[in-house]
């Protein structure tokens, strides 16, 4: 007898992306739960813990047992892209050993679908090398996944996210969160020149792609993007934030020197929206006011 109310394991619940989709989920109906690291705060309220390290297989094997899911989506991960060798083992160890910990729990249990977070920093091709320890580790993950489908018949599709940003990004590091907070602050944030392009995606859209991801039939296997499907520049999105925020300070464009060979595609949404119905909704001016006005009111 199938189970009325679905059972969706995340981990990562307790960052961005994966606090966005636990709400949703919870307000869909779902019973929700977090796989964390011991000693994790921050979940959100009405999500069920379940304590295990992700390096830690037979712990992860453990929890999946309990808990039964009907989905599962991988979002924990270390997210940054920088080129330093000091990443190299964090990113492996974080990022690729939990994928495989996790694939090898779900393969013993009956999941009609696992949702890997991947990354739009992967290489398009298996010629083109890596640009960080990052996105070598997402790539590797996402080979992962596929061998998963192919031998064990593993259920699993890779969401591959673009640049995702939105109210509540608690890395105020980041650029967006760390332009409007020194913008609200009267300080000029200092950038690169600006020059990249980038897909940028809201939020709440991505929550939706995730969702969707782990409803549509026919997709295991595959790697499917998330993202608005256009690009624009940094310059130009710092510009607008500027502008939103009806600051007079100008940013400092130039001052961080810009990353060698950064990734610039946009997201292939027609193909997305072929294979499970979503799309974006949220422009990109919409975004970026409603992410302005949540730090305004969230600054102090």
């Amino acid at each position: 007898m199938e189970r009325k109310q679905q059972r969706a394991l995340i981990t990562g619940a307790t960052g961005f992306l994966g606090s966005h989709l636990c709400m949703r989920l919870l307000a869909e109906g779902a019973a929700v739960h977090a796989l964390c690291r011991p000693g994790s705060t921050g979940v959100v309220k009405g999500v069920a813990v379940s304590e295990a390290a992700l390096d830690d297989a037979a712990g992860v094997a453990n929890v999946v047992r309990a808990v039964r899911p009907d989905y599962v989506f991988h979002l924990a991960a270390i997210t940054s892209a920088s080129r330093d060798r000091s990443m190299v083992l964090p990113t492996f160890q974080t990022n690729l050993v939990s994928t495989v910990n996790l694939l090898n729990a779900v393969a013993e249990v009956e999941c009609r679908r696992v949702v890997l977070a991947g990354s739009l920093e992967e290489p398009e091709s298996n010629a083109a090398a890596p640009s960080s320890p990052y996105a070598a580790s997402k790539a590797a993950a996402t080979t992962y996944a596929r061998m998963f489908w192919e031998l064990y018949k593993t259920p699993v599709t890779t969401a591959r996210i673009f640049m995702v940003y939105g109210p509540g990004q608690r890395d105020t590091k980041k650029l967006i969160p760390f332009t409007i907070l020194s913008l609200l602050r009267g300080e000029a944030p200092a950038i690169s020149a600006g020059t990249r392009l980038v897909d940028w995606v809201y939020i709440d859209d991505v929550v939706a792609g995730l969702i969707s991801l782990s409803r549509s039939p026919g997709i295991e296997g595959q790697s499917i993007d998330i993202g608005s499907g256009e690009l624009t520049s940094v310059r130009d999105v710092i510009l607008s934030i500027a502008k939103a925020v009806g600051s007079k300070v100008q940013p400092a464009f130039g001052a961080v020197p810009e990353r060698p060979a950064e990734q610039v595609r946009a997201a292939d949404t027609a193909r997305t929206a072929a294979l499970t119905g979503w799309k974006p909704a949220v422009t990109l001016a919409e975004g970026l006011q409603r992410t302005v006005d949540f730090y305004r009111e969230h600054k102090s």
